[in-house]
């Protein structure tokens, strides 16, 4: 089984002793990507040609048996946008032909943006979905719909997702439609319930701090917590950079593949890379598992060249290295909320104050956030601790310029490739 050890920083792979020798025919090919919308730049490229968007990856997506994207979107012709904290997003119908193009096989929909346009915008998505054969999982009508499992045959190999998100801006699913929240009792009871009749199993997560290359304790904490109880593998997605990969017991976890297909107008680096991970799997085990980088450009995806290859798994092993354990990851967490700082806090409380003078609604629903979604939570707690406790100042230095290079660093047209 996988090893920090035995995984090749140089290559972003681990392949189990006598993995090739197998027959093809025993073995599943599931490709894993992070998140999707048909937005901003993409969207035209995604109605006039859909399959250019994903460039020289779409041979990797369409090699696959199972294919996978967090969907982070409705798809409807109608709806007006709620009110929430951050942005809202709609594609259209028609973009389905951007995921039947690969195809994709499964969408995971726990995310903060597939309720963006209320209800009747997200029951035409499921109808938009189910009319293409695409099986969906992570959201539903009822908590019982939200919160079960997709389980899939893949060459005989009984293989379950199980999709789950924070359910920012209450909008997990309760007494009324919705997205599996951040019930952690709820998602191990479904674990140890299908892990005797499942032969691999894939928790896929939407939480975290955006922008930051290191997931908050309470998210490793949560993940290791799916591990001990069966997961073979956990995917996270949100914070829209690559974070690092840990191995836990064995057990791979990937903590943010940053963007897919999701355009944002930046010129920041790490805000242009993604990963996609590459799994062969068989009844009994994990075989291999790769993973993928690229760029996002204003036409689309492309694998980083070659020559790109070193920087990118030197800076993957410098953020990977301290998750390894609690006491690193600590001090990396304690390095976000130095950089943030009183002044990040000042910068956001004002901000929020005024956008409540000028627009009520979304001022409030903005402060709301802040107070029942836990990344805002643990991050404002956190900081405050420290703050009360006179050591918000003295995180170690390692941990305060992986920061400020996530956050900062622009693109130069030659770091990507």
């Amino acid at each position: 089984m996988p090893t920090l050890s035995s995984f090749d920083w140089k290559k972003g792979a681990w392949t189990a002793d006598g993995a090739d020798s197998l027959t093809e025919k025993t073995i599943a090919n599931i490709c894993i990507t992070g998140d999707w919308a048909p937005i901003r730049l993409f969207k035209d490229i995604m109605e006039e040609k859909p399959e250019s968007v994903y460039g020289d990856l779409l041979p990797v997506l369409k090699s696959a048996d199972l294919s996978l994207v967090n969907l982070e979107s409705p798809l409807s012709d109608h709806g007006a946008p709620v009110y929430k904290s951050g942005a809202v997003f709609k594609g259209e119908q028609h973009h389905i032909t951007a995921l039947t193009s690969v195809p994709f096989d499964v969408v995971t929909l726990a995310n903060n943006h597939v309720f963006d346009y209320g209800l009747d915008a997200f029951k035409d998505t499921l109808n938009v979905l189910n009319q293409n054969n695409i099986q969906w999982t992570g959201a539903g009508l009822s908590i019982n719909e939200a919160c079960r499992p997709l389980v899939v045959d893949v060459k005989g190999i009984k293989i379950a997702i199980v999709n789950f998100s924070e359910g920012e801006d209450l909008t997990a699913a309760g007494k009324t439609a919705g997205v599996m929240g951040w019930d952690l009792s709820r998602v191990e009871d479904t674990i140890k319930t299908i892990r005797s009749t499942i032969d691999f199993i894939i928790v896929i997560a939407h939480c975290g701090i955006e922008y930051i290359p290191f997931p908050p304790p309470y998210v490793a904490k949560a993940f290791k917590q799916m591990a001990d109880v069966g997961a073979d593998i956990i995917i996270g997605h949100h914070p829209h950079v690559p974070q690092g990969i840990q191995f836990y017991n064995q057990t791979p976890i990937c903590y943010s593949l940053g963007n897919f297909a999701f355009y944002q107008k930046t010129d920041l680096y790490y805000r242009k890379l993604g990963y996609l991970v590459n799994l062969k799997v068989n009844k009994k085990s994990l075989l291999s598992l790769e993973l993928v980088p690229y760029g996002i450009h204003d036409s689309g995806l492309s694998r980083l060249k070659e020559e790109k290859l070193p920087g990118f798994w030197n800076k993957f092993k410098e953020i990977s290295l301290p998750l390894q354990d609690k006491k690193s990851l600590n001090e990396a967490w304690h390095g976000f909320l130095h950089y943030y700082g009183r002044q990040g806090f000042f910068n956001e409380i004002s901000m929020i104050i005024e956008k409540i003078k000028t627009e009520p609604q979304k001022g409030a629903a903005m402060f709301r956030n802040r107070l029942t979604t836990l990344q805002h939570y643990h991050h404002w707690k956190d900081f405050l601790t420290c703050l009360v406790e006179g050591n918000l100042e003295s995180s170690p230095e390692w941990s305060r310029k992986l920061i400020e290079e996530w956050l900062t660093c622009k693109t130069d047209g030659d770091r990507i490739g």
